[in-house]
């Protein structure tokens, strides 16, 4: 594609943007503790525009810092000693050619660092107590990080519903805030009124209570907001833009804010000055699926038909944002449906993705797979990461740079953490050859991608960049020391992947038990060997059938011929609830299986992300999976399974395929014999160190910088 329409200018207010991308407004936790944008915040923000965003927008900045702060290390825009750190991202974001802004914040109800210090949460109105789902799925670590705040010296839980004097404070601060920041020489300010923040507090019926002018019907409600952006208007300019962030609907919140509430307020706010309006969304943050609904929302496109209402009803250009592919979005901005795109997760990602659009790079751009690690951080107040971008908040750090001396470089094993090291090796001017065991590149991805297809998207993109870069492939090689002695390389970079060893279960070498590889290698057709073992004569047809017809050429292929057929029959039980179970026994259930998991811990998908594991154990739960914790396997029977559940109590689950998803290891014996050899060697990837996705590229990038 061209990406004629997403790549063109366009205007908001007096600011003219490159592009119709931006990097929407994310809370980091990157700044210094004390309020500083510090080195790692202005190269983070740096890079992305480097990239190619038109303008990136940085994300929660406290108006009245340290009041009204909701992160441990949130950007201060609260007094004149912060515009050092300030003007020096904006400066570093022009010497790219981008825009800058900044989003202009106080937490309210959600003021945390307020209950730290003992201070009041200044409120329209007492929030009403609200319990949730959001701690159950936590371990004993998260809940310590989750609370931490709460507990404290001195914390305490206390509201201050705002007086008039209270509201002309506010006021104040934000144009005080707006004015400071073009001062420092940034293009524009967001004024955050969503994601239950005050503004939106007031805004909302939900939370909003008052009696008086700032309560009651809509106009009331959104007054404060329309009198902010006035003041922002007085104080900084009538020329320096100003927009607004508006929830078009608040998910399981009742009575909360609705659409046709939204292109109300989208229309008052530009009575009252602004120059754009960006539409996002919320739910209930009490309940954690709720977080993948809105704001962060995890359906493609899920927030399109807002922008296009409020499109609708305004004269002002509107930024759309919630997982819109840039092909889509090419399309919509043509169509009118808005005019700008926000990103997030994808800048996170792959910083070069407006570039790599540009320059008809597009197969190369490293996709996010909506894991949630990024802000899945921001929960247990860590600095905000991405899992398959190393350099995501370590930017100044991580810096690839040209070798001293090119190399020859051998990496053994192709998976993400093999791909991984062969890029950043051959980007440092290294000569890298891959040597893999199997017949295609990807590893345990490449199956984990039949089960969540935006796992797919990364290895493809990993291909492509390897390819570009001129990495040679060698396939269905067995590497042994003597092979590595006759290649000759200067050194060598094992990323092998790891062991998998069962667990001693009685009944657990019957015909209908699969470990996680071999369930694996019948479903690719890696192996005919296992499926000769495992599977009857019309089950391995079946196989020979999909591989005849390319149906298992590609892990889209396999994901549909899924729905028509699998190796596993109808009754499902799978020992392990961790990140492979979780998402394997998501994969089935969808597939018409009845499925059990059985987990010998006392947390469910402890791997994944936080806000990744609400998300999955919510789409188990609705699909009816029976999930069981302190599970001890005591024997697979040809039909069930027995089991306690955190007794000695036996218990039986019905189950005509058994599928062993544990015992995942390190594998290092091939690089201890390799470095026998003499040659260097380097490890990175689940062989040397468990690590999934996150791990995997961690290390390949790690290994690809240190050769």
């Amino acid at each position: 594609m061209s990406y004629e329409t997403l790549l063109s200018p366009a205007r908001i207010g007096t600011l003219e943007l490159k592009n119709r991308i931006i990097m929407a407004p994310m809370g980091s936790n990157l700044p210094e503790a004390d309020g500083h944008c510090g080195e790692r915040i202005q190269a983070y923000y740096e890079a992305r525009a480097a990239g190619g965003a038109a303008m990136v927008i940085m994300g929660v900045a406290a108006i009245a810092w340290p009041n009204g702060a909701c992160n441990p290390n949130q950007v201060a825009i609260s007094s004149d000693e912060f515009l050092p750190g300030l003007k020096a991202v904006a400066d570093r974001v022009h010497a790219h050619g981008g825009k800058a802004a900044v989003q202009l914040q106080h937490a309210g109800k959600v003021a945390v660092r307020d209950v730290a210090a003992g201070r009041p949460q200044l409120v329209p109105s007492v929030p009403k107590p609200k319990s949730g789902d959001m701690m159950d799925a936590l371990t004993d670590e998260e809940k310590g990080a989750f609370v931490s705040a709460f507990t404290q010296r001195g914390a305490k839980v206390e509201y201050q519903v705002a007086t008039k004097e209270d509201i002309q404070w506010l006021v104040r601060q934000f144009a005080d805030a707006a004015d400071r920041a073009r001062r420092a020489g940034f293009d524009g300010v967001e004024i955050h009124a969503g994601h239950g923040y005050i503004i939106s507090s007031f805004l909302s019926p939900n939370t909003n209570h008052r009696e008086d002018e700032y309560g009651g019907s809509l106009e009331n409600r959104a007054r404060l907001l329309c009198e902010v952006i006035a003041a922002v208007k007085e104080k900084a300019g009538k020329d320096f833009p100003v927009w607004c962030r508006l929830d078009a609907h608040e998910f399981r919140v009742e009575p909360g804010i609705r659409l046709q509430d939204a292109v109300a307020v989208a229309k008052m706010a530009q009575q009252a000055g602004a120059d754009a309006i960006h539409v996002s969304a919320y739910a209930d943050s009490s309940v954690g699926i709720a977080f993948t609904e809105a704001p962060l929302v995890h359906d493609e496109e899920g927030f399109v038909e807002f922008a296009q209402a409020v499109k609708d009803a305004v004269n002002v250009p509107v930024i759309a944002v919630g997982r819109i592919e840039p092909a889509r979005a090419d399309k919509l901005i043509e169509g009118g449906i808005f005019d700008f795109v926000a990103m997030a997760r994808k800048l996170l990602a792959d910083p070069e993705l407006p570039n790599k659009l540009a320059n008809g790079k597009e197969q190369e751009i490293r996709h996010c797979i909506y894991c949630y690690t990024c802000v899945s951080q921001i929960f247990i107040n860590n600095p905000l990461r991405c899992a398959v971008n190393p350099r995501t908040g370590h930017e100044f750090e991580k810096v690839i740079t040209p070798a001293a001396t090119p190399r020859k470089v051998l990496v053994v094993g192709g998976g993400p953490a093999g791909m991984e090291a062969a890029r950043v090796a051959a980007m440092r001017g290294h000569k890298v050859t891959i040597a893999e065991r199997g017949k295609r590149l990807g590893g345990t991805v490449f199956f984990a991608a039949i089960a969540y297809p935006p796992n797919g998207r990364l290895i493809e993109g990993q291909m492509a960049q390897i390819a570009s870069l001129g990495v040679d492939v060698s396939l269905e090689t067995e590497v042994t020391p003597e092979w590595v002695q006759q290649f000759k390389p200067d050194a060598v970079i094992v990323a092998n992947g790891a062991l998998r060893d069962a667990p001693p279960i009685l009944g657990g070498n019957r015909s209908h038990v699969f470990d996680g590889d071999q369930l694996r290698k019948m479903m690719t057709g890696e192996d005919a060997s296992v499926a000769k073992k495992k599977l009857r004569g019309w089950q391995r047809l079946m196989m020979w059938v999909g591989s005849v017809f390319g149906l298992t050429k590609t892990h889209e292929r396999i994901h549909r011929f899924s729905h028509v057929w699998m190796p596993v029959k109808k009754q499902v039980a799978i020992i392990g609830g961790g990140l492979v179970g979780l998402e394997l026994a998501e994969f089935l259930a969808h597939r018409g299986r009845e499925v059990v998991v059985l987990e010998s811990g006392d947390v469910l998908g402890r791997e994944l992300a936080l806000v990744r594991r609400w998300r999955v154990l919510h789409e188990l739960k609705t699909a009816g999976v029976m999930l069981v914790k302190k599970a001890q396997v005591k024997s697979i029977e040809q039909d069930h399974v027995v089991y306690s559940a955190g007794d000695d109590v036996p218990q039986t689950v019905s189950a005509d395929t058994v599928i062993i998803a544990q015992g995942a290891r390190e594998n290092r014996s091939l690089a201890r014999r390799l470095a026998d050899t003499g040659i260097p060697v380097l490890e990175a990837g689940d062989g040397q160190a468990v690590g999934y996705i996150e791990g995997a590229i961690r290390s390949g990038f790690d290994a690809g910088l240190a050769v």
